[in-house]
């Protein structure tokens, strides 16, 4: 399987440095470049990458206003297929951290890791795991802990969520498995596991099961219901 990159950054030398790294490896092809958020989104939208390395400072619109945009759920015609964000950045500022995150990135890594930390995380992403740079995992951890416990204030979390994501985390609650959500809803694996990572993020819940304690708190799923038939 090879994966397919859309590099933005708006540095020219970093931007060429990162897609020489990539281009060395045999699994992975940079389909196009990007200068600033609204040409990374135009490209991801266009060419579906499997994943967009993107820098958080950028000018005009930045790399967190361009993760949300792409992580919204999908048009139809691309149901099954999700493009990815890994951040890019040279700060592990909070804002930074914390607002992508929240936008629905799928992993952080600072600039100054190491080449195959850069790697790793890529093929980490793709195969719908998440990837947190050790260097900003503590300020991820301590932000989780101040989150309010299940049952308190979740309403507002639980609508951070896409529909799409708010689906899988109902399906969740119900106790279906990765694969068992993969043929209720008819997309792939990958996918799911997408969904499930962003789901856990952005609700700061520590793990899946405390996704599914906050989705019955909450009021998303009622105890006793059963789920819809997924479209």
């Amino acid at each position: 399987m090879t994966i397919s990159v859309v590099v933005a950054d708006d540095q020219p030398l970093v931007r060429a440095g990162i897609v020489m790294l990539l281009r060395a490896q045999s699994d992975i092809e940079v389909l196009a470049e990007a200068s600033d958020g609204c040409g990374a989104v135009d490209l991801a939208r266009s060419r579906l990458p499997d994943v967009v390395l993107m820098d958080v400072r950028m000018p005009g619109m930045d790399g967190i206003t361009a993760t949300r945009l792409l992580t919204e759920d999908p048009p139809a015609s691309s149901v099954d297929h999700l493009t990815k964000v890994l951040m890019l950045t040279t700060f592990d500022d909070d804002e930074a951290v914390y607002g992508a995150l929240r936008a629905g990135a799928n992993g952080f890594l600072l600039k100054h890791a190491a080449p195959q930390d850069l790697i790793a995380a890529v093929r980490k992403v793709v195969a719908g795991e998440a990837w947190i740079d050790p260097a900003v995992a503590p300020k991820v951890i301590e932000a989780l802990a101040k989150l309010p416990h299940p049952g308190h204030g979740t309403y507002g979390l639980v609508d951070r969520l896409t529909p799409r994501e708010q689906e899988v985390l109902v399906l969740m609650a119900h106790g279906l498995s990765n694969r068992e959500i993969t043929d209720r809803l008819v997309i792939s694996e990958a996918t799911v596991k997408t969904h499930v990572a962003r789901v856990v993020m952005k609700t700061g819940s520590r793990d899946r099961t405390q996704a599914v304690v906050l989705a019955y708190q909450s009021g998303l799923v009622a105890a006793g219901s059963t789920p819809r038939r997924g479209r």
